[in-house]
């Protein structure tokens, strides 16, 4: 949509304007007037000047002569005195004959230029401003604040436009879309709701992680009811000074109103729209603000036709007040994409770049789970960014499940070169995850092993892709993948003895599952369905914090132990079990670097050395 900024213009913007005009007027016009003042000189000075080849121009009349100087900087005169060669000496010289003749200025016009038209011009400034500030006086406003600062709202305001975003252009929120496809049609067809009586949402609050396309889905429901569309951030509302931002939005729904039918979306409002806690010395000013927009949302009439949308990943630190009936009536949840969601922005976004007949979306989107649109978007330009790097016109398969990788990742870090040691024992840790993965029941296929280092630092990782969507893991499951985690740590204690600093993450994430089966889904027996912790900020990685006495917290922190301990071992067992498909796998990885899920099932149900020769021909 065309995007049209509302204009602003603060005291300061005047005053700029009135010692630009003061400045040009000192710099061009007064000094080019003032040059030509003339300093009248003895004829033996003009001699002088002409002999040192000093003159510029002159003009020789019946009475006087004018002269300058060589750069023309200063005009001079004297009288004339009878001297027949003096041409033939001004010719010598080199001087410009001109028949320009430059008066000297009267006093009276250098007063005027200097000083009355300068008092002229802030006098009309001020009465200027003077009509400004009664305007905003008698519109309600507080001019001091209006002129010094600036109160109108920082709204950018998208008006109609044919080639505007369409619910066509969001993929993978088809709930999402179904209920705000009623707000567009309330706003094409008022009448049949009226009819039967009914009152359409005054606001709808769009809630979910970052990047899963909120604000994309405002800007599409102004494309599909083709009205004007506001779009201001909450945090454009908060200011330094007390009432600014109440007057921002007074201003906002002032020009809401002016231009109804129309969609006032407010990003990210819970810069503003936060609990308030009552407490002395909070901040004043967003309080205020919050208060004029919990006002203006009861003030103005729905029925008109101006719908109010908002977007936020922290719904539960808003105001209640604000999520009351009357004000944001509906919550529509913007969750992160299924499979199938998966694959359809895929498919949105695959249409912007050129891409070989043979990739498979499915493919990529069950590599990519648990990633927003914002991210698939990315994917599929790493892909078509990789592919012109490979020097490719267009994007393969491979290229997409690259871009997958580097999305997880990072870049492949071809400067790190590992020592021989270090190699292999990368390859024992990724093959001991691999094997133990495998070797399990209820647990997601090998896809990839790698041991080329990323930019994340990661020294190597083992992809896991579901063959399907699963929404949810069962205990069995739940403890498998604590078993995997804990299979490269398993496999460098069997083979080399020793234990190295590279399970890092790999500790932290079984400890993360261990304790949120035990604290959150009730799969300890001896606490059974009581919760032990509570999470917040669901929507930005989720802060958990425990809701328990410290006695209880040092048992929880005994069966967090005991079940990671318990999956170790279950994990080293796997591993002694299959010793051999442990060296032979690792031998391969460590040759190769990179194995295929296909090729890893290959050597664990056959032999490697068919593999080898496959890959050399």
């Amino acid at each position: 949509m065309n995007e049209v900024k509302t204009p602003k213009k603060p005291f300061i913007y005047y005053l700029i304007i009135a010692a630009t005009i003061m400045i040009l007027l000192n710099t061009l016009v007064f000094p080019n007037v003032l040059k030509h003042q003339v300093k009248e000189v003895g004829y033996n000075v003009f001699m002088q000047m002409t002999n040192n080849q000093e003159i510029g121009s002159v003009n020789i009349t019946d009475s006087e002569i004018f002269f300058t100087n060589k750069d023309n900087s200063q005009m001079y005169k004297t009288g004339v005195i009878n001297d027949p060669e003096l041409v033939d000496r001004l010719y010598k010289a080199g001087a410009t004959f001109s028949t320009e003749i430059t008066e000297e200025m009267s006093p009276i016009v250098y007063l005027l230029l200097g000083y009355v038209l300068p008092i002229f011009i802030f006098v009309a400034l001020g009465r200027w401003l003077s009509k400004k500030m009664m305007s905003k006086m008698s519109d309600g406003a507080n001019p001091m604040n209006s002129m010094m600062f600036g109160t109108k709202s920082n709204a950018k305001i998208y008006v109609k436009s044919t080639s505007g975003i369409k619910f066509s252009d969001v993929a993978g929120e088809e709930e999402a879309k179904e209920l705000l496809t009623e707000i567009v049609d309330f706003l094409h067809n008022p009448g049949k709701y009226q009819e039967i009586g009914a009152s359409m949402p005054k606001g709808a609050l769009l809630v979910g992680p970052p990047g899963t396309g909120k604000t994309l889905l405002a800007k599409a429901v102004a494309g599909e009811a083709n009205v004007p569309f506001f779009s201001i951030s909450g945090s454009e509302f908060v200011e330094m000074f007390v009432g600014m931002g109440a007057a921002k939005v007074r201003d906002l729904f002032k020009q809401a109103s002016e231009k109804a039918p129309c969609i006032v979306f407010i990003d990210e409002i819970d810069a503003v729209g936060k609990k308030r806690d009552g407490r002395i010395g909070g901040n004043d000013e967003r309080e205020q603000t919050l208060n004029q927009l919990l006002t203006e949302m009861d003030g103005f009439d729905g029925s008109k036709g101006v719908v109010i949308l908002a977007a936020t990943n922290q719904p539960d630190s808003l105001d209640p007040a604000l999520l009351r009936p009357g004000r944001f009536d509906r919550r529509i949840p913007v969750e992160l994409p299924d499979l199938q969601g998966r694959v359809d922005i895929l498919k949105v976004h695959a249409k912007k770049i050129k891409l070989a007949d043979n990739v498979d979306f499915n493919a990529i989107a069950r590599a990519a789970s648990g990633a927003s649109g914002a991210e698939l978007a990315n994917i599929v330009n790493e892909a078509a960014l990789h592919a012109v790097r490979c020097g490719r016109k267009f994007a393969t398969q491979a290229d997409l499940m690259e871009s997958v990788e580097v999305v997880i990742a990072g870049y492949q870090k071809k400067n790190r070169i590992l020592s021989d040691k270090e190699k292999l024992i990368v390859s024992y840790h990724e093959v001991g995850h691999a094997l133990v993965a495998a070797m399990q029941t209820n647990s997601a296929p090998v896809q990839k092993i790698t041991i080329i280092p990323r930019t994340s630092g990661a020294l190597g990782y083992t992809m896991q892709v579901e063959e399907g969507e699963h929404f949810l893991m069962n205990k069995t499951e739940m403890e498998n993948k604590i078993a995997t985690f804990t299979g490269g740590r398993a496999a460098e204690e069997l083979i080399f003895g020793e234990i190295t600093t590279g399970a890092s993450n790999d500790i932290e994430q079984a400890t993360k599952f261990a304790r949120a089966m035990i604290t959150r889904y009730g799969m300890n027996e001896e606490f059974d369905m009581v919760a032990m912790e509570s999470v917040s900020n669901q929507y930005l990685g989720g802060d958990s914090s425990l809701t328990c006495s410290m006695e209880t917290q040092t048992l929880i922190d005994q069966k967090v132990v005991q079940l990671v301990k318990e999956q170790h071992q279950k994990a080293k067992k796997i591993l002694e079990d299959n010793v051999m498909k442990l060296h032979e796998i690792a031998k391969f990885l460590y040759e190769h670097e990179t194995i295929t899920g296909e090729e890893f099932m290959e050597i664990l149900n056959s032999d490697s050395q068919k593999i080898i020769e496959e890959k050399q021909q």
